[in-house]
């Protein structure tokens, strides 16, 4: 018995080393993938504010919870859909991630584009309060666009790993990216609340402080707005620069390639970071001009659009 005992204690033993090994194999998958998708994360969280702008102090934490939700759904249905594409029809994944790089060189020039002409949201604009359901579902949209776009950013990085590692470092990636998100989003659209209670309630260098972060979030999130613009088209430019490679058209790549090494060997102990710099440029120009295209392919089908809405 005791012989059977200590065998069945050793099967254990052996049983647990693997899974904490396949645990291991699953964290650095996952910490990979999940690095790719800084740029979009970025622009998630630099977005994600913007509809709560306007509700009631009391009501911002609840939709925030709600769109949190609808975002941990949307990828709960993308998921299976893109582990079954890349079981079924691995070649597609190049495509679609050239379609998701298009849109957020659309949608980083878009920003860039009515920045130099002054247009955008104000302060002044909003005069009533918004409806949350209205709030939810656009917010929820918009994530859904970007769930996909980081989930198959993560899964191009999983290709090599087996598939039950690719769909569990999917799941962990979904909800931590999620979780981060939101969180992130939720003290930022507190922290003012926070900055006023302290302002009002204290004396002194907490009540600076108080003031401080009052003052100061407009301008975080003024800033936080840029970061996520040039994250879009540094991450979509960097995305059809590979894609349009893989896909055997190695000029743009060949070009921003060739400028990276040639950074890199004339800088000496610098030359990784400003290579890598070269790199990041290059992406978000060509992530710029692709966008800027598709804006004015856009604009003019929205405008004969309403040429021909206007001849009937």
């Amino acid at each position: 018995m005791s012989a059977g005992l200590v065998a069945l204690l050793d099967d254990v033993a052996v049983l647990a080393r693997a899974a904490a090994s396949s645990l291991d194999d699953v964290g650095v998958a996952a910490a990979r993938a999940g690095a790719k998708t800084a740029g979009v994360v970025v622009d998630d969280a630099a977005v994600t504010p913007q509809y709560v702008r306007g509700l009631a102090a009391a009501r911002e934490l609840p939709v925030i919870r709600r769109i949190a939700v609808g975002s941990l759904r949307n990828k709960a249905i993308i998921i299976p859909v893109v582990l079954l594409l890349s079981w079924a029809l691995p070649w597609v994944l190049t495509p679609l991630l050239m379609l998701g790089g298009g849109y957020l060189a659309y949608e980083g020039a878009h920003k860039v584009w009515g920045k130099l002409r002054g247009h955008g949201p104000k302060a002044e604009d909003v005069h009533e309060m918004p409806d949350e359901d209205t709030v939810v579902r656009g917010a929820v949209r918009t994530d859904l666009v970007l769930s996909a776009e980081i989930l198959v950013i993560s899964l191009d990085q999983l290709t090599e790993e087996p598939f039950l590692t690719r769909a569990v470092s999917l799941v962990l990636v979904g909800v931590l990216v999620t979780v981060a998100v939101y969180g992130v989003v939720a003290i930022i659209v507190k922290t003012d609340d926070v900055g006023l209670r302290l302002a009002e309630s204290s004396s002194g260098a907490v009540a600076r402080l108080g003031r401080g972060l009052v003052t100061g979030l407009p301008k975080f999130l003024a800033v936080l707005t840029v970061v996520g613009t040039a994250a879009m088209l540094w991450v979509g430019g960097h995305i059809l620069l590979v894609g349009t490679d893989e896909l055997g058209l190695h000029v743009l790549y060949d070009v921003v390639h060739h400028a990276e090494v040639a950074v890199a060997d004339a800088t000496g102990a610098a030359g990784g970071v400003l290579g890598w710099l070269v790199n990041t440029l290059g992406s978000a120009v060509l992530g710029l001009v692709v966008g800027l295209l598709l804006l004015a392919v856009l604009h003019g089908v929205q405008r004969l659009r309403g040429k021909n809405a206007a001849a009937h």
